[in-house]
């Protein structure tokens, strides 16, 4: 009996060509390099990969993996994906967008994307800021945000991507930080496992027009305290050995509380990644009086939009046949101009 064989790949098959064109420091290349590990390690040919992106620093990203790639138009990458994947269900189909591209004008193919359930990776780099346009404020800046488009600072109230992902319907939400490359190749590894959407939002630093965003929790100093690794069936506590802290609720408020004499990891919460009303209150979370939750905050399976379209292909087909294009297009009256 013959066994199929399972490609053998490095990290540097999916390194493409192309110079990469990022300024020296941005966050997306510690995103490029885990991308580019994770695929490597799956064991799948590098032709059933697609990337397809929209419009901004991020969206390069196609140039430089060496798998198919589509660089499509400011906001419309997803309505691309989705026909990519109804049509090649056989593809592992993954979408490069940032909090511009994804939130602003693309917003309501996002929304729309995640209800549906498209067997989709959607990677969200979020620097709060446009780069690619030279620093005019995003649908993510904080209030108050003093940028070339909001001289006077910022008045508009920012999303929360986590939020709008949860109430959109989304299947599996979950979020990283480019600096912490071991947890967003993990991550990265689990929105592969996923079917259905995925929505990962990465934290990304963009050292040009919004350096140090997140720097009062991502710095090496302060980690430990203010980001909570949210790992399944497992209490969800952080901080230093000296001052260890868990999360806790009473009457569906989350508190944070020292643990010690009075508290122990016994009492805290325990993370269930398939809880919809946990995931929503771990969304909420944000300093400085809680911790930055990253990992997957929610899952869920059910079936995809691409695999129902094609059962609908194949129905129709057994009822109807084959069908005939260029009969349909010439059916009834026609004219010669």
């Amino acid at each position: 009996m013959s066994t199929l064989s399972v490609p053998s790949y490095s990290k540097k098959d999916f390194v493409s060509d192309q110079t990469v064109r990022w300024c020296p420091g941005c966050g997306d290349y510690s995103i490029l390099s885990q991308v580019q590990s994770v695929f490597a390690g799956l064991g799948i040919e590098r032709e059933k990969f697609a990337i397809v992106s929209g419009i901004g620093c991020s969206s390069r990203f196609p140039y430089y993996v060496d798998t198919y790639g589509f660089h499509t138009i400011h906001g419309r990458a997803l309505p691309v994906a989705t026909g990519l994947k109804t049509t090649r269900p056989d593809l592992h189909v993954w979408v490069v967008t940032g909090d511009g591209d994804a939130l602003s004008i693309g917003g309501n193919h996002l929304i729309h994307t995640l209800r549906r359930n498209v067997d989709l990776n959607i990677l969200l780099f979020n620097n709060r800021i446009y780069g690619l346009t030279k620093g005019q404020y995003s649908p993510t800046s904080e209030m108050g945000k003093r940028t070339k488009s909001s001289p006077m600072r910022s008045i508009d109230h920012p999303f929360n991507p986590l939020l709008l992902a949860l109430g959109s319907g989304a299947g599996f939400v979950a979020r990283s930080v480019d600096v912490i490359p071991t947890h967003l190749r993990a991550t990265l590894d689990q929105c592969h496992a996923h079917r259905g959407t995925v929505f990962l939002e990465i934290y990304q630093n963009c050292n040009i027009f919004n350096d140090g965003a997140y720097k009062s929790f991502t710095d090496k100093a302060v980690r430990k305290d203010r980001i909570v690794q949210l790992e399944h069936g497992r209490p969800i506590v952080w901080g230093s050995k000296a001052e260890p802290k868990g999360l806790v609720a009473d009457c569906m408020t989350l508190h944070v509380v020292p643990l010690g004499d009075e508290y122990t990891e016994a009492d805290c919460l325990v993370h269930d990644e398939t809880n919809p009303r946990l995931a929503q209150a771990l969304a909420h979370m944000e300093p400085p009086e809680f911790p930055v939750p990253i990992g997957v905050l929610y899952r869920e399976d059910r079936p995809t939009y691409d695999s129902a379209f094609q059962a609908q292909v194949r129905e129709a087909r057994e009822k109807l046949g084959q069908g005939d294009l260029e009969r349909l297009l010439t059916a009834g009256d026609t004219w010669t101009v």
